[in-house]
C-alpha cells in the first residue's frame, strides 16, 4: 500500500514537472551559475588544510592539518581586522537595514503615481553604479582642497580634519554611502509585498478613527513582517561580509587600522603575498561564523513567532 502511494506520488510530481517544463527551463541559467561559481569551487577550500603549492596542485601538495588556523588566530591583524568586519557589518544593520523599509513606506503614502515612479526611479539609480564610480564622486566631494561638502564643513567647522584620511569619520562615511547606493534599490521587496496588504483593512481602521501612522503601524508592518524578518536573516548571514567593493575603493593606508576587514585583508594576503591557504582558512572562518550567524538569526526569528527560512 505504501508503496504504491509513493508510486502515484512520483507520477503526480513528475507530470507538474513536465506540465510546467518551460517555467523549470528558466531555472537552468540560475542553477548552472550556483553549481559553477558557487559549489564546485567549495572543493578548492581543501587547500586550508594543505600547505598549497601553485607549481604542485591542489592534491599533490602536502597536508599540514589545522596549521594555518592557528596562525589565522595569532595572526597580529585577526583581532583589528574581526573588529572592523563586525562593527562595520554591525553598523549598516542598525543605520543601512531599515532604509529601504523607510523609503518603502514613504514612497507607499504617496498618492502621485507618475512622482512616486519617478522618486523610485532616482532612488534605483546609484545601484546600478559601480563602487569604483560612487569612490571616485565621494573622493570629488570630500576632498580637502576642492571638494565642496569639505569646504562647508570647514565654513561652519574650522577645526575639521580631512574626512577621507580621518578615522574619526570612516565609518559614518562607509554606512551613509550604501545607504546612498542600495537604499533605493532596497525597497522593491518592500513595495512588492505592500501591494498584497488587503485594501480593507485601511478602509476599516479610518472608519474607527485611524490615522496614517496608526494605519502604518498596525496594519502596514505587521501584514510584512514575514518579509522583514526573511531579509533580517539574510542581512545577518552576511554580517561576515562587510563590504569587500565598498571598503576597497574607500580605503588608504591612512584609515586603514579602521577600515580593514577580512576581504581586503584576504585579498591583500592572499593576491599580494601569496600566502593561498592562509587566505582560504580565514576564508573558511569566515564560512562556518556566517553559517552560526543565520540559524541563530533563524532560531531567534521562529521563537518571536515569525516563519524563518530554514
Amino acid at each position: 500500500m505504501g508503496h504504491a502511494a509513493g508510486t502515484l506520488k512520483r507520477r503526480n510530481t513528475l507530470k507538474q514537472v513536465y506540465k510546467n517544463r518551460y517555467l523549470y527551463l528558466l531555472l537552468l541559467p540560475g542553477l548552472a551559475y550556483f553549481l559553477l561559481f558557487r559549489y564546485f569551487p567549495m572543493g578548492g577550500i581543501v587547500i586550508a588544510f594543505k600547505n598549497y603549492n601553485i607549481f604542485k596542485g591542489v592534491w599533490d601538495s602536502p597536508w599540514v592539518g589545522f596549521k594555518y588556523f592557528e596562525q589565522v588566530f595569532s595572526s597580529s591583524d585577526f583581532k583589528n581586522v574581526l573588529r572592523n568586519t563586525l562593527v562595520i557589518s554591525g553598523l549598516k544593520l542598525v543605520f543601512a537595514f531599515p532604509a529601504p523599509l523607510i523609503l518603502a513606506l514613504l514612497l507607499n503614502e504617496i498618492r502621485i503615481k507618475r512622482f512616486a515612479k519617478t522618486v523610485q526611479t532616482l532612488l534605483y539609480l546609484p545601484h546600478f553604479i559601480s563602487w569604483t564610480i560612487i569612490g571616485s564622486i565621494l573622493i570629488a566631494l570630500l576632498s580637502p582642497t576642492f571638494g565642496p561638502f569639505s569646504e562647508l564643513l570647514r565654513y561652519l567647522f574650522p577645526k575639521t580634519q580631512n574626512l577621507l584620511t580621518s578615522q574619526k569619520y570612516f565609518w559614518p562615511i562607509v554606512v551613509i554611502s550604501d545607504i546612498w547606493k542600495e537604499a533605493g534599490w532596497g525597497t522593491i521587496i518592500y513595495l512588492a509585498s505592500l501591494t498584497q496588504v488587503d485594501p480593507n483593512l485601511y478602509e476599516a481602521a479610518q472608519i474607527d478613527g485611524a490615522n496614517r501612522w496608526k494605519q502604518m503601524r498596525h496594519i502596514t508592518l505587521p501584514c510584512i513582517s514575514g518579509v522583514i524578518a526573511l531579509l533580517l536573516i539574510l542581512r545577518i548571514g552576511q554580517m561576515m561580509n562587510a563590504g569587500y567593493e565598498q571598503l576597497l575603493v574607500l580605503e588608504n593606508p591612512a584609515v586603514r587600522q579602521v577600515g580593514d576587514i577580512f576581504d581586503t585583508f584576504v585579498y591583500r594576503v592572499g593576491l599580494g603575498r601569496g600566502e593561498y591557504s592562509f587566505t582560504a582558512a580565514v576564508d573558511m572562518f569566515k564560512s562556518v561564523v556566517s553559517l552560526i550567524l543565520i540559524v541563530s538569526a533563524d532560531r531567534v526569528i521562529k521563537i518571536i513567532g515569525e516563519e524563518g527560512l530554514l
